[in-house]
């Protein structure tokens, strides 16, 4: 039986709470940040406050650092070239962060969860490397939902 995992990026999402219901909406109960830093520019998208009205709609959050993506690489998905970002990650993820890669497989046992980022496009972030890493290199069967 597959393990279900949603991905999501707060990129077109003003409030927080709207963001917390459409995940609510969509069945996620555990919310993994995979930020290398849990802040942001948009108001109330920082560990905290995003924290606080996740918890409203019943939503855990986690931030894992370890599965965020280093400036160096975000640096090249910016420049125009995911696919060079993506195999970058890819390198990095299995070469310095198997156990992180490898602590998400309870949780995703235990609770529906979703990995977040600001990227609103999957194609150019790093939650689909870490996806495909499940996927790939543990073997992991996944049911994927992109939530909008």
């Amino acid at each position: 039986m597959a393990l279900w995992i949603g991905s999501v990026g707060y990129e077109r999402y003003g409030d927080n709470r709207e963001f917390a219901a459409r995940l609510a909406e969509a069945g996620v109960e555990r919310l993994v940040d995979v930020r290398e830093a849990p802040i942001s520019r948009r108001r109330g998208f920082a560990k905290s406050a995003l924290a606080a009205a996740l918890n409203e709609s019943g939503i855990e959050y986690e931030h894992v650092r370890e599965l965020g993506n280093p400036k160096a690489i975000r640096d090249v998905y910016k420049a125009g070239d995911p696919d060079e970002g993506r195999a970058r990650y890819a390198d990095y993820l299995l070469g310095h962060r198997r156990d992180a890669l490898e602590s998400l497989v309870p949780k995703l046992h235990e609770k529906r969860t979703a990995l977040m980022c600001l990227e609103q496009d999957p194609a150019r972030c790093h939650r689909t490397v870490i996806i495909e890493a499940l996927r790939d290199e543990l073997g992991l069967e996944l049911e994927v939902t992109e939530i909008d």
